[in-house]
């Protein structure tokens, strides 16, 4: 909160005591006004009229006989019920804020029940802890992802660096080895070794996509080349799974954005369609404008996706299967990283699966 907005609060406060004063001082002159006007208008009921003995006789006597005594102890019965409503239960109130906002530290799923005067306070303190129960649930989630994290690092950088080292080590203690086998060995070490190298740079790009601020270089892009040249580069891999991909494509598809930074999204979501459709089946990608906007979309065919997974699509570290291996798969970081890029041009990406067919849907500022 800063300083001027304090300022102005406690000012709001000030006032609205003055007024709960003041109304305090009218009620009891109000009150005090009533008793005198009843008390006069009985003394004069009393000489006007010549009443026969009975009780209300006997009151207005009394009454009479005893005005400054009656007038005293009406106004300080007076002055007690006032003053219990602007006093004592604002007391009782505060005493039960006190021990509700206690309550907020360590918030159940009950609701806090507040008197009716106090409604608004209720709802508010409802809406703090139904906050607090969220952070709570998101602290957790964080410290499962963490978690999560920890057992694929140990699991993914493992696995090749092993590799690595057995090849190594069969190069070293076998010195007979044919050149073939150690041409052989050696190809395999050093590609588990780029790969190890992949997965590391794929942590440093999460944690550079989330801990700084992403900066565009933006400028006028055609999308219909850039997708192009990305699909011609994707063939050997889509050919090792006797995959093709078509794309439909209009005449012109400019759009303002950082080329770079948007050809990491189009090339993460044919990766992620590389790993997860059919073998031999076809990567189907479109793209028309409509309203301002440029919407493409990914579509292949797979296994479909449980709604449940569907929403944790674009979450880092996510993966849909946690127990492939790391040759199949990577880091599941591909999706979180498109989604960063994307948002920070203003646009937005999702993704639906329906009928053993998994479709990703990217909108750009046209």
């Amino acid at each position: 909160m800063s300083e001027q907005s304090f300022s102005e609060k406690m000012k709001t406060c000030r006032n609205r005591a003055l007024k709960a004063w003041l109304h305090y001082l009218g009620y009891l002159c109000a009150w005090a006004a009533i008793l005198l006007l009843v008390l006069a208008s009985g003394v004069i009921l009393d000489n006007t009229f010549v009443l026969q003995p009975g009780a209300l006789y006997e009151v207005l006597h009394f009454v009479r006989s005893n005005v400054e005594i009656v007038f005293c102890v009406l106004l300080l019965a007076g002055w007690a019920v006032i003053s219990y409503f602007y006093i004592a239960r604002p007391i009782r109130d505060m005493e039960l804020l006190m021990v509700s906002t206690a309550a907020l530290a360590h918030p159940g799923d009950t609701p806090i029940r507040l008197p009716e005067s106090m409604k608004n306070a209720e709802n508010r303190l409802n809406l703090v802890r139904e906050q607090a129960l969220r952070n709570i649930q998101a602290a957790r989630d964080a410290e499962q992802r963490k978690n999560d994290l920890v057992v694929y690092l140990a699991h993914d950088l493992k696995t090749p660096l092993t590799s690595v080292i057995g090849y190594l080590t069969l190069l070293q203690d076998e010195p007979e080895l044919s050149p073939a086998m150690r041409a052989r060995y050696t190809g395999v070490a050093l590609e588990k070794a780029l790969r190890l190298e992949d997965l590391v740079n794929e942590f440093f790009d999460i944690t550079r996509f989330s801990l700084t601020h992403l900066e565009l270089e933006l400028q006028s892009v055609d999308l219909k080349r850039m997708l192009e040249q990305i699909v011609s580069e994707f063939e050997p891999t889509l050919r090792q799974k006797k995959m093709r991909c078509t794309l439909d494509l209009p005449q012109t598809l400019t759009v303002v954005c950082d080329p770079d930074k948007m050809a990491r999204v189009f090339d993460n979501l044919l990766n992620n369609a590389a790993h997860y459709a059919y073998p031999a089946s076809t990567v189907q990608i479109r793209a028309q404008q409509r309203e301002g906007a440029v919407v493409l979309t990914f579509q292949n065919a797979g296994r479909t996706i449980p709604a449940e997974k569907l929403k944790r699509m674009f979450d880092q570290f996510f993966r849909l299967d946690s127990s492939r291996g790391t040759d199949t798969g990577n880091a599941g970081l591909g999706l979180a990283i498109a989604r960063e890029i994307v948002e920070a041009h203003g646009g937005s990406i999702e993704a639906q699966s329906e009928q053993e067919t998994i479709r990703f849907t990217v909108t750009l500022p046209a």
